[in-house]
């Protein structure tokens, strides 16, 4: 038998996701592999078992593999546990997840602090006489709708006669498939809108499989029990287990469970699920599982209230996704609300206002009226370009993540993808995708945008993008070690492997590759001869008629490119400045860390000096510079970034409309003045003042 022992350094602990990765790499080999927490025992082929470790961050666990393969499966466990597990990994004890806790958007959990949902509801209150509910905040947005009341629809599990241990087996085997089935479809219909959040339905579809569940169901079932009793008891004994973890967020898994649980069910029994109204309304549950969440997202749903649930919850991860408002944990009161009573919905305040008084209507009314009109306005106008008032035009790309994305930004009014991360492709899974797999999605990818130019980053991995299977040796600060281009250097075949299936894909469409996380000269050199060499074997090669010349340039993020700006400049195509990097290397700040994460910010003066001496160097050699960092996105960043000079700004699809919109309120002249008074700044802080001082007479 062999075995080690490592510290889980994963942000919210080994749940559900990095487990299943877990799962999947354990599962690779024969061996019987087992993981230690404490006193508990896991089997590390099921998930579920894993779950129920309670192994948070911080957690000392040990893993033994004892069988023929024993030294390989020690081998890869090691390397995907100390690799984060397909998740994004901290080095200094914080979240990491690129924005600061009051930017974050809700695909990962915003506070490790939340009570749990039991907490929630045990100590909220019933609606007070004002109809003031007051719960967590969930998901952002405003509301006003009549309610509906969503119950819970029990299921019913009778005595009925035991079929035959082959029977009942078979009779739990189909409704596994069916539910197998319905889980994909499932995952289709919210990844067109949350392709990230999607992903929760791989670990449902786990859960289906797992195989310490599906061994006790099998074991029920051999002592008599029939298959829906069998399944419903296996499942409930675990949700429990789950449910009483310490962590709220792995505790909070329980709701996955259950709601596997009760799909399985549906299908044993026949009994039929939740329905909605075609009406628009705001839903009222006791909770909603991601499954119930996704459902919504199709249906005449304004956003949903919850008396139980957190903001960690899946549920309410989804919601943010969709952009449905959301309060959760609001109470048991809530279950009593008169369904078609009038309420606003506040997801930003957490309330639930019912039957509000008509000038609390009115304004919430004109609230919800102008941020709609400017919302329509920008998207009507959102294939028309981004020009100032004076006549300067600005580039408006995307910064996308997947196929799905580049189809949404073909029709969201952006002009390129200023970012493709192609990280997608290869986290989240055990093993490289092909050649061939790259080669397709990219040039799916680039029809999709059907003659807009797409600029396609390398693979950018290390640091806070560990791979399981890309063996990188352990790091005092991997921030600081093998990262981006760096590391695919190192890896020359996986450099390789993408470059040729960029070039091919680059046929069907205009390509630009983008390397990151460029420090010194000789990389950016080093890189371009590997893409000029797999271009001339292609060109030679039998399948590589045709492949056309791709322009290359290098991404900003780390202060020695930028300095050394003016020796890039002749020899690259374009520079992309990605400033949530550049902004933690200049000031040294982590933008996740606790006490620090206020003033890690790009409009520090530092940063836009480096910005504007990148701007300065590219177009003294005729190149353009882009910003695809969030800052591109921040109203108040936009027009000083223009002003220094910026041609093109990518940002996220559905900021697309809205920071063209804010384009063409603007003058370059006036641009141009507040950049250069905020090089003169000390501090972000002086610089934000500025800008919201720039912007007040257009809203008087």
């Amino acid at each position: 038998m062999r075995e080690f022992e490592v510290v889980i350094r994963n942000p919210t602990g080994l749940h559900a996701r990095p487990a299943k990765v877990l799962v999947n790499t354990a599962k690779q080999f024969d061996s019987d592999i087992h993981v230690m927490h404490g006193q508990k025992k896991a089997n590390a082929k099921s998930l579920i078992s894993l779950l129920t470790l309670g192994a948070e961050r911080g957690a000392q666990i040990r893993v033994t593999a004892d069988g023929d393969d024993e030294e390989q499966a020690i081998n890869s466990l090691k390397d995907a546990i100390r690799g984060g597990l397909g998740e994004e990994m901290p080095d200094d004890g914080s979240q990491r997840d690129g924005r600061s806790p009051a930017q974050s958007t809700g695909s990962e959990p915003a506070a490790a602090t939340t009570p749990k949902a039991d907490d929630v509801v045990e100590e909220a209150k019933d609606a007070p006489a004002d109809g003031l509910i007051e719960g967590i905040a969930a998901a952002p947005g405003l509301a006003i709708g009549p309610l509906f009341v969503l119950q819970a629809q029990s299921i019913e599990v009778d005595d009925a006669p035991f079929a035959g241990v082959d029977a009942e087996q078979e009779r739990l085997r189909q409704a596994r498939e069916e539910a197998r089935a319905q889980l994909r479809q499932v995952q289709q219909q919210i990844a067109a809108q949350a392709p990230k959040e999607a992903a929760i339905f791989d670990v449902h579809r786990e859960l289906v499989d797992d195989p310490d569940l599906i061994q006790d169901v099998e074991e029920r079932i051999a002592q008599g029990q029939n298959a829906p009793r069998a399944w419903q008891q296996a499942v409930n004994a675990r949700a429990e287990a789950v449910a009483a973890l310490s962590d709220p967020m792995l505790a909070e898994r329980a709701t996955d469970l259950r709601d596997v649980g009760r799909r399985v069910l549906q299908l044993l029994t026949g009994a039929a699920g939740a329905r909605l109204p075609d009406d628009r309304v705001i839903v009222v549950a006791g909770d909603l599982t991601p499954s119930d969440t996704a459902l919504l997202s199709g249906r005449n749903v304004l956003g949903f209230c919850t008396a139980a649930g957190g903001p960690t919850a899946h549920a309410a991860i989804i919601a943010r996704a969709l952009r449905l408002p959301a309060v959760v944990g609001a109470g048991p009161g809530v279950l009593s609300l008169t369904p078609g009573a009038t309420a606003i919905l506040d997801g930003n305040a957490g309330t639930l206002t019912v039957d509000p008084p008509e000038e609390a209507l009115a304004q919430a009314r004109a609230k919800q009226a102008a941020w709609q009109a400017q919302l329509e306005a920008a998207l009507v106008a959102s294939d028309e370009p981004a020009v100032t008032r004076d006549g300067h035009r600005v580039e408006v790309a995307a910064n996308i993540g997947g196929v799905k994305d580049a189809h949404a930004a073909a029709t969201s009014g952006a002009e390129a993808v200023g970012l493709l991360r192609t990280e997608f492709l290869f986290l989240g899974r055990t093993t490289a995708p092909s050649e061939a797999e790259q080669e397709q999605v990219y040039g799916e990818i680039v029809e999709a945008m059907g003659g807009r130019p797409v600029i396609i980053r390398t693979l950018d991995i290390g640091g806070d993008k560990p791979l399981p299977y890309v063996q990188v040796p352990e790091e005092a600060n991997p921030f600081l070690g093998e990262r981006g281009i760096r590391l695919c250097l190192a890896r020359p075949a996986l450099l390789r492997r993408q470059v040729r299936a960029i070039l091919r894909a680059a046929r069907s469409g205009p390509v630009r590759i983008m390397f990151p996380m460029v420090a010194t000269v000789d990389e950016w050199r080093q890189a371009r001869a590997i893409v000029q060499e797999e271009r001339r074997a292609l060109v030679t090669s039998d399948d590589g008629g045709g492949v056309p010349q791709v322009e290359l340039g290098i991404m900003i993020e780390i202060p020695s490119a930028a300095l050394l700006a003016d020796r890039f400049a002749p020899e690259v195509d374009f520079f992309s400045v990605g400033t949530n990097d550049l902004t933690q290397y200049t000031l040294a700040m982590d933008r996740m860390h606790p006490t620090l994460s206020a003033q890690s910010d790009g409009l520090h003066p530092a940063v836009l000096r480096l910005i504007k001496q990148t701007v300065s160097s590219a177009h003294d050699h005729g190149k353009w510079v882009g910003v695809c960092g969030e800052l591109a996105a921040d109203p108040q960043a936009a027009p000083i970034l223009i002003g220094l000079g910026v041609d093109e700004l990518s940002v996220s699809v559905p900021a697309v409309a809205s920071l063209k919109a804010q384009i063409r309120t603007l003058a370059l002249a006036d641009a141009r003045a507040l950049a250069q008074q905020a090089l003169d700044c000390d501090n972000a802080g002086e610089v934000r003042a500025l800008s919201t001082t720039a912007a007040e007479p257009e809203h008087n």
